[in-house]
């Protein structure tokens, strides 16, 4: 049998090879020329410059700005989010910064796949009647190319990000611009070129993991919907859908029916989860609210598709030039769709016009220039502190459990690793810095599950710059045995864990056992056998408690 070296990444050569043969027999077969020619009567060169230009630039943001050229998984993320206006550096970057590379990569092949359709739409020739393509800036293919439409990008990504609730990051925000931009002039060629892009995203994986072996393991996972920023991608949404009809109606071409229109734009919402409206209760606790997205999503799809088939004829015919009955219907589709837009980015201007809580942190911190890191349980979450709002049972305050990073000359207060993140992996590290500098604070977890209780008793160190501090201590956790009438308790401390044994009368403490070294206390031998720990009297063998284990 022949043997293949294990050198040689035979799965990955088959996976290109598919593509090529696949595009090789295809242009033998159909005619790529009319395609070709299509594309030069639109583009520039026959190619999508804008989008070539706007992609080069968002990864350069990532390898050069955030330094993925030296860390491409783990970036810098924390001072590039928008925390608010008085934070000028994150609401000028997060539109263009990612928190990851399976981030950066997921925008990247959106982009490709929607903003060449939106640029197509656009033209890097002008369409006016008598216009020559050379005859002004405006007009000039290669500015509209290289300079106009990466500039339009860079504009929509900052509107999305000065307009995004929360502190967002990301490039999807702009993609789905590309996306409602596209809709209105060829709904169903979006849809299927956002499936492409699903297409684009599993060649890109069988690359990266040619094979992946799974096995049935715990893992710790928020849900998927909970880490969608649902405001952000539905007003890129509509700001990309109003330029979109606006240009439509301003060249007065053809438009798509209504049914198409509605069809696109709700196959698009409901694959991209536009539906998944959701709020937290608490650290690691969050609601969705499915069927009100479903008729939020559907409504925006009527909206627009009753926009972009509307005619171009005032409300009333000889309306008095001027007013209400002499707008066109379309424009009453747009200010519908203002009024809309205005919704969803209303609550993020007063939002934003506040910064975090600068109460101090609780406990112990580490401090790295201007920031400030802590671990806390059960305290106010500082960013949605300075609002308190009751609506439909759910309220803006909530508490917060986790590894806190605070900036207050920055404006930033989030909690980098919550509670249940660290207990699952047992250590976890956080960069901060800005533009030229990071630095890393790793905070680690060690405890002990107490028998009968399922509760752990546990520290959290930070550790920086070589040095490691305490930051936090349970209280002692009391097991459930009782052992000849005495109560043991597990104690954390800052050298080390004791054991308690008590009475009704009387409490004694001592050091935890090691392994092949006993403690006795009150009567009661306590031994170590790996990663547990048992206690003995007259024959009686009970385990009060395991060391923790992380995955």
């Amino acid at each position: 049998m022949l043997e293949i070296p294990g050198w040689i990444p035979l799965h990955r050569i088959v996976a290109v090879l598919s593509v090529l043969v696949a595009l090789l027999v295809l242009s033998v077969v159909d005619r790529p020329g009319r395609v070709t020619a299509t594309l030069r009567r639109r583009f520039l060169l026959g190619l999508p410059l804008g989008t070539f230009v706007s992609v080069g630039g968002v990864l350069v943001v990532y390898l050069f700005v955030q330094g993925g050229y030296t860390s491409w998984y783990r970036p810098l993320v924390i001072p590039f989010r928008a925390w608010s206006y008085f934070y000028p550096l994150g609401m000028l970057t997060a539109s263009f910064t990612h928190s990851s590379a399976g981030h950066l990569v997921g925008n990247l092949i959106g982009t490709l796949t929607l903003a060449p359709i939106a640029e197509y739409a656009w033209g890097h020739y002008p369409t006016r009647r008598g216009s020559t393509s050379f005859g002004s800036f405006w007009e000039n293919p290669y500015t509209r190319a290289l300079v106009i439409f990466p500039a339009g990008v860079f504009g929509v990504g900052l509107l999305t990000s000065f307009f995004a609730l929360g502190p967002v990051i990301g490039f999807s925000g702009v993609v789905f611009a590309f996306a409602g931009f596209a809709l209105v002039t060829r709904p169903l060629t979006t849809v299927l070129a956002f499936v492409s892009g699903r297409v684009l995203s599993l060649f890109y994986n069988a690359l990266q993991a040619p094979e992946v072996v799974a096995t049935s393991r715990p893992v710790f996972s928020t849900p998927w919907w909970a880490q969608i920023a649902i405001q952000g991608h539905a007003i890129g949404l509509l700001f990309g859908v109003i330029l979109g009809v606006w240009l439509a109606h301003q060249r007065d071409g053809d438009r798509p029916s209504a049914f198409r229109s509605f069809a696109g734009v709700l196959l698009f919402a409901v694959s991209e989860s536009l539906w998944a409206v959701y709020w937290f209760r608490g650290a690691d606790t969050f609601v969705l609210f499915r069927a009100i997205g479903f008729s939020l999503v559907v409504a925006l799809a009527l909206v627009v598709a009753l926009t972009v088939s509307a005619s171009d004829r005032p409300l009333r015919d000889r309306a008095p030039s001027g007013s209400l009955f002499s707008a066109r219907h379309w424009q009453v589709g747009v200010a519908v769709l203002l009024v809309v837009t205005a919704a969803l980015t209303g609550p993020a201007v007063p939002y934003n016009l506040f910064t975090a809580a600068d109460d101090d942190l609780p406990g112990e911190s580490v401090t790295v220039r201007d920031y400030e890191v802590t671990y806390a349980e059960d305290v106010p979450n500082g960013l949605t502190a300075t609002f308190d709002i009751e609506l439909f049972g759910e309220s803006t305050t909530t508490n917060t459990s986790g590894v806190i990073v605070k900036s207050d000359q920055r404006g930033i207060w989030t909690t980098a690793v919550s509670t249940g993140q660290l207990a699952f992996s047992g250590q976890s590290t956080v960069r901060v810095g800005g533009l030229g500098w990071q630095k890393q604070v790793s905070a680690v977890r060690d405890g002990f599950v107490v028998s009968g209780t399922g509760i752990s008793a546990y520290r959290v160190f930070l550790v920086s710059n070589g040095s490691s501090s305490l930051a936090y201590t349970t209280d002692p956790v009391r097991a459930e045995p009782v052992v000849a009438g005495r109560n043991v308790s597990v104690v954390p401390t800052a050298t080390g864990y004791d054991l308690s044994v008590s009475t009704d009368n009387r409490t004694v403490r001592g050091p935890m056992p090691t392994e092949n070294v006993s403690t006795t206390l009150a009567g009661v031998r306590f031994v170590r056998e790996q990663a547990f720990v048992f206690a003995e009297y007259e024959g009686t063998r009970v385990r009060v408690a395991r060391q923790e284990t992380y995955q």
